[in-house]
């Protein structure tokens, strides 16, 4: 059982050193981005959406050249547990989702997607012995086509919030977006 070019145990170890450890909506996602290739076309460039900001970003940057800081992976936090890879330009691509009705013979995995315990009475092994053996089978995928507002999207140069003397998008108005109280921080003194 692979997810793409990695056995499984390889791919524990890829998320247990960029995550930190192996979690299991990191180990899961993996399987979520195969299922996802699987069903695109070989060639093509692809952005992503991911609807949780959870462990699942993780997957998708580890296996795919879709990143936050590349600006090819956007996190519309909307709870599911959930990803869609697409075509950058004809937006057609696929939704992949853990299926919470194919969860019934998988009881480990569906204790800690519905946080039934807390994480320190988990059994960490037969979960991922439960993942390892579900691989693809808890979930879903449906074909979709991403709303043309998401295509092609650049960032428009920068303009300089009159406040602070840093850059902002154009687009924020006259003052940033920090400055209209959009982030929840109190400067008290500069260090450089």
């Amino acid at each position: 059982m692979n997810i793409l070019s990695y056995t499984f145990e390889e791919y524990i170890e890829l998320v247990r050193s960029f995550h930190g450890y192996p979690a299991p909506g990191v180990i899961i996602g993996g399987f979520m981005v195969e299922l996802a290739y699987q069903h695109l076309p070989k060639e093509g460039l692809f952005d992503a959406i991911c609807e949780t900001e959870k462990c699942l970003p993780d997957a998708i940057q580890l296996l795919t050249p879709c990143t936050i800081g590349n600006g090819w992976l956007r996190i519309m936090n909307i709870g599911c547990f959930a990803l869609t890879l697409y075509d950058k330009h004809s937006g057609k691509g696929i939704r992949v989702f853990l299926d919470p009705l194919k969860l019934d013979a998988w009881p480990e995995i569906k204790s800690w997607f519905y946080q039934q315990k807390p994480r320190g009475e988990q059994d960490n092994q037969l979960l991922m012995k439960e993942i390892k053996q579900a691989g693809a089978n808890i979930l879903s995928a449906r074909q979709v086509k991403v709303d043309s507002s998401l295509l092609n999207k650049h960032r428009a140069g920068s303009a300089l919030c009159p406040l602070l003397k840093e850059a902002q998008p154009p687009a924020d108005n006259k003052t940033c977006l920090g400055c209209q109280g959009k982030i929840s921080y109190i400067e008290e003194t500069s260090i450089s």
